[in-house]
C-alpha cells in the first residue's frame, strides 16, 4: 500500500487546527487527510481523480471524511457545493501512488508486461498507446525533451516509430533499452515513462489551474502545502509563490525534504519536495 511522504513535516507545516475545515485535492488512500483529521476532529474534503482509487478509500469509512471522485482543476466548485470554502489549509501530492504502479494494471511501470495506458482517470480519451503509436516522431521526440528531460529523446522517439505497433509497457521499455544502449543507476525507461503519464494526465497545466483555484478558497491565514516529486513541478511551484507573492506569503525559503530515516524506510519519498504559504490576511 501507498506509503504518504514527509507525514511530520505536513503536520508541523499545516499546522492543522481544531474542528478546522481542509481540502486534500490529492487524496489517493487517505494517509495524509487520516494525519490532519486526527489532530483537528474536525471535517476534510477529499478530493480524488482516480475512480477506483475513490471506492477504495470511500471503503474505509473515515470519520470526517467527504470523497468526491473528480480532479482538483474542479477544486472551486467543489468546494463551493461542499461547503468548503474559506479552507483553514489545503494540501497537493503531486506524485502517483505505489497502488498505480503495483495494483491498477494500466502500464505505469516498465517492470511489468501490462497495456499502455497510464491514466488515472478510465474515463478519459488519450492513452499513451496513442501517443507511441500514432504520434509523429517529431511530437513524441518533444514529448520525452520537454516532459521526461531525456537527453537520448531523438533516439527513442526513431526506435519507437521503426517499431510500432507497441501494445505493452514491457515491449516500450525493451525498445528504449535497444535504443539507448546506457546503463546508470536509473532505468532507461524512467523518463520515457514519466513524460508519457505526464502527457496522458495532462499533469503540469492541471497543477496551475489547481493552485490558482487554492488561493481562492484558502481562507486569510489559510496554509497551502504543496509535495512535487520532480523538477518541473517543483519550478512550477515555486514560480506561483512568487508570482502570487501579494496574497501568498512563502513560508520555505527552499523546498523542505524528506530526512534520511524515511528515505531508508520509503525509498520512493527521496525526490519528494515540499512548499508552503499562507494566504495573506487582509484588514477589512
Amino acid at each position: 500500500m501507498h506509503i504518504p511522504v514527509l507525514q511530520k513535516e505536513i503536520i508541523e507545516r499545516l499546522d492543522p487546527k481544531f474542528g478546522g475545515k481542509y481540502i486534500d485535492a490529492t487524496l489517493g488512500f487517505g494517509g495524509h487527510a487520516k494525519l490532519v483529521l486526527e489532530k483537528t476532529k474536525g471535517k476534510l474534503l477529499g478530493i480524488e481523480k482516480d475512480p477506483e482509487v475513490a471506492r477504495i478509500t470511500k471503503s474505509k469509512n473515515i470519520a470526517g471524511l467527504k470523497i468526491v471522485n473528480s480532479s482538483f482543476v474542479n477544486l472551486k466548485e467543489i468546494a463551493e457545493k461542499n461547503g468548503f470554502m474559506q479552507a483553514n489549509g489545503i494540501l497537493f501530492d503531486l506524485g502517483f501512488s505505489s497502488w498505480h504502479i503495483e495494483r491498477s494494471g494500466r502500464g505505469f511501470t516498465f517492470q511489468k508486461d501490462e497495456p499502455l495506458d497510464m491514466r488515472f482517470n478510465p474515463n478519459q480519451e488519450l492513452t499513451a498507446s496513442e501517443i507511441v503509436n500514432s504520434y509523429s516522431e517529431q511530437d513524441i521526440e518533444k514529448i520525452l525533451r520537454d516532459y521526461g528531460q531525456e537527453a537520448f529523446a531523438n533516439r527513442i522517439a526513431r526506435a519507437i516509430v521503426r517499431k510500432r505497433p507497441i501494445q505493452t509497457s514491457l515491449k516500450l521499455a525493451q525498445i528504449i533499452e535497444q535504443a539507448i544502449h546506457f546503463r546508470s543507476k536509473i532505468h532507461p525507461a524512467t523518463k520515457t515513462f514519466q513524460a508519457l503519464r505526464i502527457v496522458v494526465n495532462n499533469e503540469l497545466s492541471e497543477i496551475e489551474q489547481g493552485l490558482n483555484q487554492a488561493t481562492e478558497v484558502l481562507g486569510d491565514n489559510g496554509r497551502l502545502a504543496v509535495i512535487s516529486f520532480h523538477s518541473l513541478e517543483d519550478k512550477i511551484v515555486k514560480n506561483f509563490f512568487k508570482r502570487h507573492k501579494d496574497i501568498l506569503k512563502t513560508l520555505t525559503k527552499k523546498p523542505i525534504i524528506p530526512q534520511d530515516q524515511e528515505i531508508k524506510e520509503n525509498p520512493k519519498a527521496r525526490s519528494a519536495k515540499l512548499r508552503v504559504a499562507e494566504k495573506i490576511w487582509f484588514k477589512k
